[in-house]
């Protein structure tokens, strides 16, 4: 194959760069900038996509963003590869503030008063991960299912998370989309103007050329 590695990596270095990308975070957004600018589309468009992507890395849909960026970008008649790189939002570096923020207004909507902290998310996170799987291994022995951290990590910080990241989710997307239309405006017009100062260097150049040689033959 054309494009196959050279050198595959393993599932290990593939976990790795989904914590900490090759060259960074920053390396990283940039090329999301470099690919969102260069997207052949309407600038709407692109910023609908936009929207669809980051509004649903607010959401706790852990391991669907990808498929909700896509889906709801198409519901918006955003474009799909915008959405998808505009999920990018919910790295491993972000994503503990936003599940904070959306966390802790879940808990001021729904009245929930209950101590907050990031250890607090996470542990909730890890021990309902636990149970879960310990719930599954038990269907293959005698041990009894136990469902009290799930049921505390759903009332607690899952239905929290879900409906306080709406609105923040939201204000976070539309300001994307608001700031994308512009910017995606202004760089199709500059690439435009580039792609046709190049044209038009090279029929500069083809007429000097056939010049040159109608001169030759004469």
């Amino acid at each position: 194959m054309v494009f196959k590695r050279r050198n595959p990596r393993t599932w290990w270095q593939l976990a790795q760069e989904a914590v900490w990308p090759r060259g960074g975070w920053t390396r990283a957004a940039q090329y999301v900038k470099h690919r969102l600018t260069r997207l052949p589309d309407e600038p709407h468009r692109i910023a609908r996509g936009i929207f669809a992507g980051v509004f649903i890395s607010f959401t706790p849909f852990f391991g669907f963003h990808l498929l909700g960026g896509a889906l709801l970008g198409w519901i918006l008649r955003g474009n799909i590869l915008a959405a998808l790189l505009a999920t990018f939002v919910g790295n491993p570096v972000t994503m503990p503030l936003i599940a904070f923020v959306s966390v802790e207004f879940g808990h001021w909507m729904l009245g929930i008063d209950a101590p907050l902290t990031i250890v607090n998310i996470f542990k909730a996170f890890s021990d309902a991960g636990n149970e879960l799987w310990a719930n599954f291994l038990a269907i293959f022995t005698d041990e009894p299912t136990r469902w009290s951290n799930l049921d505390r990590f759903f009332d607690t910080i899952y239905l929290p998370y879900l409906v306080g990241g709406i609105l923040p989710g939201l204000a976070a997307g539309l300001s994307f989309y608001y700031l994308t239309i512009p910017v995606i405006a202004a760089y199709q017009k500059i690439r435009a103007l580039r792609l046709e100062t190049r044209r038009a260097r090279k029929r500069r150049r083809k007429a000097a050329e056939a010049d040159d040689a109608e001169a030759g033959s004469q």
